[in-house]
């Protein structure tokens, strides 16, 4: 690959920005050779309490095929990790499996770094589309052809107090759960009952405030109700819904105008509102479920959104999966033992839900494992309404194009843009993308 253009792969691929659950480098480094140290290579971007949870997945691989070694070598979120990958494989000296976002997974399977699933006997070992979310396997195969295995999905989800729920009286029947609701005046409702309630502040929270990539998904979530992807063909080209943006920001700003929420908040604010009991909701990524269960005397739950403006629930969603990095060099018996590794990861997968994150492997997600553990098992169905990021090489986890896209909500939930007036700014922000010469061709 001339020099020029693996530069440029490997700045299309380190957008920047980060996730909580994804974040803190314990490596860096964006070149050099990878030895066979072990029977396995593998990289991923784990620490805290998802990287203990992948030690643990690891130690039991090691365990039941004690022949068989692994080294594990943890990188930065976002530069570091997506450029020394494209950089590694390009270079011949990938590692043998490796951790990848699907929102990402058009530009790696593009630039042609990745080997199909297919290719690495993958499912000789049972690992078939029947046994995943159809939602991430969907989105793990580009033009026919499957580049990943999906670990998870981790999508954006409703979190609400479960006292002021009762004070509320938004708990079911039963008393242990949220009554159903439909619609965007039943939402409205339910966020103003949570104000109302006794001790609140806010009927909702949720990080503004200089968090881009969660104003982005908050905006997606709603506006795919009611229209497609905001640009289509690879990204090329612009396909936003101006009636569906104008909607969408006005309904958000019946919760941000009217005091419901605040319009400007940023991430330790929201932290502390709900953590308190100060507000009876809050939109967050299913990632936060272990900080607010170390909280004391916080009794939380947590459900996917209802239906707000379309007629069927939207989860907006990312899956972390499993890939191969192409390497034509790797002997069969690596290739084996790369699959191997897969497969183990899937069938200890319960122990990565307790991040908060929803199996993709089906044999998890119905195993008792996984529907003891509280709530990751009432957010279930968040997985099989999965919304992703539109097919692009400029899109994904916390990508330019999420920060560009949801600098522009964060202004309309602030007041400072009029729904109508969100509709231009947008395009212009969508105009910076899809204009953009791509580093490698996208079919």
């Amino acid at each position: 690959m001339a020099r020029r253009r693996l530069l440029a792969l490997g700045g299309g691929l380190a957008l920047t920005g980060g996730l909580a659950a994804c974040s803190s480098p314990l490596a860096s480094g964006l070149t050099g050779s990878q030895p066979d140290t072990a029977d396995v290579i593998f990289w991923n971007l784990f620490t805290g309490g998802d990287g203990a949870n992948m030690v643990v997945m690891e130690d039991r691989f090691k365990k039941t095929h004690p022949g068989t070694s692994v080294e594990a070598t943890v990188l930065a979120w976002g530069n570091p990790y997506y450029t020394k990958l494209a950089l590694a494989t390009a270079s011949g000296t990938p590692p043998d499996v490796g951790i990848a976002h699907l929102s990402r997974l058009p530009l790696l399977a593009a630039s042609g770094l990745l080997e199909p699933i297919e290719q690495a006997g993958l499912g000789e070992l049972g690992v078939t589309a029947d046994k995943f979310t159809p939602a991430a396997w969907r989105k793990a195969t580009v033009d026919g052809t499957v580049y990943a295995v999906p670990l998870d999905t981790h999508p954006f989800v409703l979190y609400y107090n479960v006292d002021l729920a009762r004070r509320a009286g938004l708990l079911d029947s039963g008393g242990d759960g949220l009554v159903p609701l439909k619609g965007a005046q039943d939402f409205l409702a339910a966020v103003k009952a949570m104000k109302t309630a006794g001790g609140a502040q806010y009927g909702a929270v949720m990080s503004i405030t200089a968090d881009p990539s969660t104003a982005w998904r908050y905006f997606s979530m709603i506006y795919s109700g009611l229209a497609g992807p905001v640009v289509t063909d690879s990204g090329t080209r612009i396909d936003l819904d101006g009636e569906a943006v104008q909607e969408t920001i006005a309904f958000m700003q019946r919760l941000t105008g009217t005091g419901l929420m605040p319009g400007n908040l940023n991430g330790s604010g929201a932290n502390a509102l709900f953590s308190t009991g100060k507000a009876g909701f809050l939109f967050d990524g299913e990632w936060q479920i272990p900080s607010y269960r170390q909280v004391k005397g916080l009794r939380f739950d947590v459900v996917p959104f209802p239906a707000l403006l379309g007629p069927e629930p939207v989860a907006y969603a990312d899956s972390h999966a499993l890939v191969v990095p192409r390497n034509e060099a790797r002997s069969r018996a690596r290739t084996r033992n790369a699959a191997l590794f897969i497969r183990s990861l899937l069938d200890n997968s319960a122990v990565w839900a307790e991040g908060g994150h929803i199996p993709a492997w089906l044999p998890t997600q119905r195993s008792k494992a996984f529907l003891d553990q509280s709530p990751q098992r009432h957010y279930v169905r968040a997985a099989f309404n999965a919304q992703y990021d539109p097919a692009a090489w400029y899109t994904g986890a916390g990508s330019d194009f999420q920060s560009v896209v949801g600098g522009t909500i964060i202004e309309a939930l602030a007041g400072r843009l009029t729904p109508k007036g969100a509709v231009p700014t947008l395009r212009s922000d969508l105009k910076r993308f899809t204009t953009a010469r791509p580093p490698v061709t996208m079919k």
